[in-house]
């Protein structure tokens, strides 16, 4: 744990600090913004910076061996639809819980004055990336070669956003930004690297990964089809 600990405050302090001197040596040099405004700056990133150590080591102690642990013993259920619908209802909290996702649809909900629902929003995005988990590892099952199911995503994306209002197809995308995050992205990879531990006559490194791109791919669609539907 203090091994963690120390490894992970390294890690962030190496990519926060570089920002804080950038920032402030461009207020010193060219915006000189007034002292309260830096100050509160600096207060930020202290904070940031302890939340994300606190996050970080979280993920490590917990979320990533606790998906590893689900995703080895999903598949002793020997039910392919149960498994397919526990994929799915992990991506879908964890969506839920992805501050970039909120973020990001707390923006839209302002910018359009309300008329796209930032709930509304985060729960298409979640629907997309459980969806997606969820082919993701009944492609491990099936053997579907990835570069299949990227081309045929791509395509159906390519089609759908010729009908999609111009609004939400700027918006479909950044969604499928934001699922990869701190929190899906543990899970997802996770999961997969724990479901092909366990599979006969399956690699780790082939099945295991590529599973972030394919589920990032269902928010897209999913806000996509979202604005197909209130356009």
């Amino acid at each position: 744990m203090q091994g963690d600990l120390k490894e992970t405050s390294t890690d962030v302090l190496k990519a926060v600090v570089p920002v804080v001197l950038i920032v402030l040596l461009l207020n010193f040099t060219l915006l000189g913004m007034p002292a309260s405004i830096v100050g509160r700056f600096l207060i930020g990133a202290i904070l940031v910076t302890a939340g994300l150590i606190l996050f970080l080591l979280g993920l490590k102690v917990s979320i990533l061996p606790m998906g590893e642990v689900i995703g080895s013993e999903l598949p002793q259920i020997g039910s392919v639809p149960l498994i397919l619908l526990w994929t799915f209802l992990l991506g879908y909290t964890a969506t839920m819980a992805e501050p970039p996702v909120r973020v990001l649809a707390s923006y839209v909900e302002h910018a359009s004055d309300g008329e796209v629902s930032s709930l509304l929003l985060i729960a298409f995005t979640a629907l997309g990336i459980g969806l997606f988990m969820a082919l993701a590892i009944l492609r491990i099952f099936l053997g579907i070669p990835m570069a299949y199911l990227f081309a045929g995503g791509y395509i159906f994306i390519l089609i759908l956003s010729f009908f999609t209002p111009a609004q939400f197809l700027s918006i479909a995308f950044d969604a499928g930004g934001t699922t990869t995050g701190p929190v899906t992205v543990p899970v997802i990879l996770s999961l997969g690297v724990g479901v092909t531990s366990v599979l006969g006559g399956k690699s780790s490194v082939a099945d295991g990964f590529g599973l972030v791109g394919l589920a990032s791919m269902g928010p897209v669609m999913a806000v996509m089809l979202m604005g197909v539907l209130l356009g």
